[in-house]
This record gives C-alpha cells, structure tokens and sequence, in this order.
C-alpha cells in the first residue's frame, strides 16, 4: 500500500518523500497544479494535484493509500493573508482528515508544531503540557492549534483511523525558505546587524524531521503526541558555531528598544502597501516576548528517534 505525502514539494514534505524512498516504500506526493517541484528533482515519485480544500481531487489522490504524513501548511509571520492561511491549515486539513476516513485511511502523521503549546515560559515541557496562553500570537499559531485539535478530535472521534502527531521545533537545513535566507546573507559576509541573540530557540535538522516524521508512521503510538527537538540554542550561539567553523564576523547585536519601534512603524506601513516588512509587532513579540521551550525525550524512548546534536544541526547549514 501507498504512502500519501501532503506538500510533497515543500521543504519538510520533499524530505519525508525522500526518507521514504529511502525505505523502498511506495510513495504519491500530493501537490498543486501549479507548485514548483524543484525540490523533488531526481525522486521518482507519482505525483496527485489537488487542492487541500477540493473534496473531490483529495478524494482520488488518496486512492489505494494506507499511510497520510501531512506537512502542507501555509507558514508566515506578520503581514499575511490571513484567509489563505485559513483555507490551508484549517480548511484544507479538514478536507483532507475527512476524505480520508472515507476513502479507509489507515493511519494519519500530521505535522503539527511545538507552537501549538503555546508560550511555555522558562519551562521546558513535554507532551503533556496544557497550553496556558490565552489568546494567539499570530495568525499562523491559531490556525496550526485549530489544525491540531480537528486532527486530534478525528483520532479520538473515529473508530480504526490511527491519528499520531510529531510537533517540530524550529526545522533547519539548506534551502530552509525561512531562516535559511538569513544564513545565506551570514555566509556571503552580508549581515551586519541581528536582534534578540538571547533568545533561546529548539532545533532539528530537516533530515531528523523527516526521519521523525516517518518514524511516527511506521511506530507512533495512535492518538500521541511527538516533540522532536535536537535540543536548545539563543541565536547568538547558533552564530558563534557559524563564526568559528567560517571566519566571518558575528552579527552585531541591535537594541531591543529600537527593534520594537521600528517593527511598530513597519507592520502598518506593510498593511497599506500589500508587503510583508522584515520587521513588524508580531515579529518582534515572537523574538523577545513568546518562548516555547520543549523536551523531546518521548520521541527518542518510543520512536527510536536519534537527532543530530543542536551544534551539528547548526553546522550543517554550512555548504
């Protein structure tokens, strides 16, 4: 039986297609008519274009499939569109839970996200942590939550639809389309200034994402939850590896005072002209003022799951 691989061309959703093969499973990647698949180049792996929110395109790409590993979503900070956001991560996760209980799905891995925990404070927490923030960070926090709570009511609600849930700490690797620009700028001696360097951020490789996320298919206990994190780092360490392994100088550090003023002059400039500023309020909260510190020990005990060290992770990002 068949593999189905939501967002098969993303950055996770490549990788997992990758680890599959890897594995001689039967692979299908869902992706939309008109995504780039670059990413893919060089896998042989049967493609089905659907839209996450067409029932019926969902419908016939999940023909002959026993396993889902879901990682579409729509990712952003910011000044974004709040209502594809929407459609994606909540609409499109709603489509695709319920044709897959109709079409016999066995067994659901749905991507999630340490963010759905919520601020955690100077607290490391595990995955029976109950989220205590009130309220949303972003758009993209409340839509991966309500993504999360329709996966884990399907699981619970449906009889013989095994649900597991990996939820990521911050995914890196080359090609990383969010903090990989960033590096890219550190190693051709372009970026001069940063900001929030004590901010402790958890880590894992794409690889070990990937690994984890098949892991969860092949072993996951149904209805669990699965932090995968390498571990801890502050941006400003994550820095001094890159440093120390290149030669180029470390960022200097820009003050915080002037980071939130100008990040609450941009966002509304962003609004008026329809772009997504590098700094806004939203961004700036998740820098200085929101931390979600996890431990993924569970998935190391349970799934045999065996990441890179936080410092390799970093060093890896170096071509």
């Amino acid at each position: 039986m068949t593999t189905l691989v939501t967002g098969a061309n993303g950055f996770t959703g490549a990788h997992v297609v990758r680890a599959l093969l890897r594995r001689g499973r039967s692979v299908r990647g869902l992706v939309r008519a008109t995504s780039d698949r670059t990413r893919l180049d060089g896998m042989s792996v049967p493609l089905a274009h659907a839209d996450l929110t067409d029932r019926d395109s969902v419908q016939a790409a999940l023909s002959r499939v026993e396993t889902v590993i879901h990682t579409a979503a729509a990712v952003g900070l910011g000044v974004v569109n709040v209502r594809d956001m929407e459609r994606t991560n909540v609409d499109g996760t709603r489509t695709l839970l319920e044709a897959a209980v109709a079409a016999g799905v066995r067994r659901f891995v749905h991507c999630s996200t340490i963010g759905v925990l919520g601020h955690t404070g100077d607290a490391v927490v595990d995955e029976t942590f109950v989220r205590t923030q009130i309220g949303y960070a972003s758009a993209y926090d409340r839509t991966k939550l309500q993504a999360q709570e329709l996966v884990t009511w399907y699981g619970r609600e449906t009889p013989g639809f095994e649900v597991v849930s990996v939820l990521p700490s911050g995914i890196l690797g080359r090609g990383d389309p969010h903090f990989g620009p960033v590096i890219e700028r550190f190693l051709a001696g372009r970026l001069r200034y940063w900001v929030a360097s004590n901010r402790i951020t958890g880590i894992v490789h794409v690889d070990d994402a990937a690994e984890a996320l098949v892991l969860a298919a092949e072993k996951g206990r149904p209805g669990e939850r699965y932090i995968v994190s390498a571990g801890e780092l502050t941006t400003g360490e994550m820095f001094s590896i890159l440093s120390a392994e290149t030669g180029l100088r470390q960022p200097r550090e820009l003050p915080a005072p002037l980071v939130r003023v100008v990040g609450a002059c941009l966002g509304p400039v962003g609004r008026v002209f329809r772009f997504n500023p590098p700094l806004s309020s939203e961004r700036v909260h998740y820098l200085y003022d929101r931390c979600v510190r996890v431990d993924a020990t569970k998935a190391r005990h349970e799934l045999g799951w065996v990441p890179l060290t936080p410092e390799e992770t970093v060093r890896r990002l170096i071509p």
